[in-house]
């Protein structure tokens, strides 16, 4: 397959549906058609239950194994690293078809435009055109990780580090292409998900001691997290000053589920919550404290059954040194002076686990992401293309 411009492959992406409740094998497979070029090596990594996977590229120097001279200790190279699934797209507000990439005059929209089929793109071509014949060779190599179901609790790069032996040959150096309006963010928070569910017994509203109401301890449970929240908010911890915005472990009850009629004695509600701790801070640990406040309100109370504290999914926080290489090559490149934070999680959590140092840094801005008319504009885009060329050329091809 020809090489496509960035903006064309764009377009190619943007077309495939592939909201987190999609398979997004067909996405996948078209990345593996056009990235079937001489001298690149493509793996598919399925997910448990088959409908979707992680795709893998690399090219250039094969990786070498743990204890052997160039290998685990140094890794030399560079991963460009993002998710393949995006947002669904159901706002009355979209001006255009979501999946059909749209001239917005400065900026091209659809929805995965900035979050982050853009990156997506730049990275798929900075790899086909060092196939080409005149291209320089790698003296180190270049990988893309591809994640699916990032959207849903970084579930495609969790999967990875556990299921992926080779991930931890994986060149050290890491480009998480989340859009930041192409500055370098070093850190962001974690976000642990916890679904709350009790259980009562259903009767006519007109005979309330045939059943349990399990919506009224809902409430009280409710305002224990609420407490538990102002708690977090008045503690201290370490690396809080990197986000002065929120120096603190936000909790948010995001959303309660109960009831099928008003006439109806409710037989179960569930209360989802998440809670993102900060750097070198323990999600199980955040997530015990959860259960205990739940557990301490409902102390007493009568169930039809004990109640059930579930974790939905865990991504962790991320920190990268200000002096690891791709930090001080990124920050140079973009005369930035200090890293700045993210407050949104990202499959860098998982990935650092790998030994990876990771940058999240890519074109678009948060701001638009999630949102009708999603866009990436297409100067950042453009200039994500020239920048990451002048990084895999430092990373892959000038590398000692």
């Amino acid at each position: 397959m020809a090489v496509l411009s960035d903006t064309d492959l764009l377009a190619r992406l943007v077309a495939f549906d592939t909201t987190s409740r999609n398979s997004n094998l067909p996405l996948a497979d078209f990345l593996c058609d056009y990235l079937d070029r001489p001298g690149v090596r493509l793996i598919r990594q399925p997910s448990p239950d088959g409908t979707k996977a992680n795709l893998i590229a690399w090219l250039g120097p094969e990786p070498v194994p743990h204890g052997e001279i160039g290998g685990i200790g140094d890794r030399p190279g560079l991963v460009l690293s993002g998710h393949m699934d995006v947002v669904p797209a159901e706002e009355a507000d979209w001006r255009s078809d979501p999946f059909t990439l749209t001239d917005g005059g400065d900026r091209w929209v659809a929805r995965g435009a900035c979050d982050m089929k853009g990156f997506l793109a730049v990275a798929t071509n900075a790899m086909a055109a060092l196939t080409s014949s005149v291209a320089t060779p790698l003296r180190a190599p270049l990988a893309l990780v591809f994640t699916y179901d990032e959207e849903v609790g970084t579930l495609g790069a969790r999967h990875l580090l556990e299921s992926y032996p080779e991930g931890r040959l994986l060149p050290r150096s890491a480009i998480i292409g989340e859009p930041t309006s192409l500055r370098v963010a070093r850190a962001h928070k974690g976000h642990v998900k916890l679904r709350i569910t009790l259980h009562g017994r259903s009767a006519h509203s007109g005979y309330p001691h045939l059943g349990l109401n399990a919506i009224e301890p809902a409430g009280r449970v409710i305002g224990a997290l609420a407490a538990l929240r102002r708690t977090f908010e008045g503690e201290h911890e370490p690396h809080a000053e990197l986000f002065p915005e929120v120096p603190f472990v936000p909790l948010n009850v995001g959303t309660v589920h109960g009831g099928s009629a008003i006439n109806v004695v409710p037989d179960r509600c569930i209360v989802e919550v998440g809670v993102r701790p900060l750097p070198g801070m323990d999600s199980a640990a955040l997530a015990e404290r959860v259960r205990q406040a739940v557990l301490a309100e409902l102390a007493g109370t009568s169930f039809e059954a004990p109640p059930e504290i579930e974790i939905l999914s865990d991504s962790p926080p991320m920190l990268l040194d200000e002096q690891s290489p791709i930090h001080r090559h990124l920050s140079a490149l973009v005369d930035q002076p200090a890293g700045a934070t993210v407050s949104f999680a990202t499959d860098a959590g998982w990935l650092q686990r790998l030994g990876l140092d990771c940058a999240i840094f890519g074109p678009g801005t948060i701001e638009v992401a999630h949102k009708p008319n999603e866009h990436v504009p297409k100067a950042e885009l453009a200039r994500a293309q020239d920048l990451i060329a002048v990084t895999v050329r430092r990373f892959c091809q000038e590398a000692a």
